[in-house]
């Protein structure tokens, strides 16, 4: 573990006891869990409220959030409650508690592949399946927001693991009134732009995936 994952360790531990914060910058992988059930999204530190989330995520797993800044007190997070390019602040110590994370996931459109990072190293590298021209995959900075086993249907398999990111232009006759959120789940065409948005892998991968990345895991999706 890199040196500024350990300082980011004592920072955690410090939090229990409310003695310090992390440092700033955001070179770490980093986890946020409220710590009183919900937590108050604000549009900068000590800003206004824009939303309240918590204890459960969108569609019922328990709330991590996924970390992108961090300044002094306050950690710069995404969530499935903004859209995309859209990130909120929380207060580290009285609201939220950090946990460093090892891993980090990135994703490139252009060679179709998701690369599984471990403490800035490149342990797996996955063909996938990414969004149709009408109905691409977002670009940005994103977490692992939801994971679920279990039987989806010939379309999803057995592993969803749901990001914060939103599929903002639908394919014709999906429902618009509906939030879509881009999952990693298996699926066709690996290696090519068959999907609605969704990064499509294969039921072996999806498994390794589910087994080894945690939530809150920072996922950056590039064109």
């Amino acid at each position: 573990m890199g040196q500024t994952l350990i300082a980011y360790v004592a920072a955690a531990v410090a939090a229990a006891s409310h003695a310090g914060a992390p440092p700033n910058g955001a070179t770490a992988a980093l986890a946020a869990r409220p710590l009183h059930g919900s937590v108050v999204l604000r549009a900068r530190p000590d800003g206004p409220p824009l939303v309240r989330v918590g204890p459960r995520a969108m569609y019922g797993a328990p709330l991590v959030l996924g970390v992108v800044g961090v300044r002094g007190q306050w950690l710069k997070v995404t969530s499935q409650a903004l859209p995309n390019g859209h990130y909120s602040w929380v207060r580290f110590g009285s609201e939220v508690a950090v946990e460093p994370l090892q891993w980090r996931l990135s994703v490139s459109l252009s060679r179709r592949r998701l690369d599984v990072v471990r403490d800035g190293r490149v342990v797996r590298s996955i063909p996938v399946g990414i969004g149709r021209s009408d109905s691409p995959t977002p670009v940005g900075r994103f977490a692992v927001a939801e994971k679920f086993t279990g039987s989806f249907g010939p379309a999803f398999g057995t592993h969803l693991l749901v990001l914060t990111a939103r599929q903002p232009r639908l394919p014709p006759g999906w429902n618009t009134s509906v939030t879509y959120f881009v999952a990693i789940h298996t699926g066709a065409g690996e290696g090519t732009a068959v999907s609605a948005g969704c990064l499509h892998v294969t039921a072996a991968e999806a498994g390794y995936l589910m087994r080894t990345v945690p939530l809150g895991t920072p996922v950056q999706i590039s064109s």
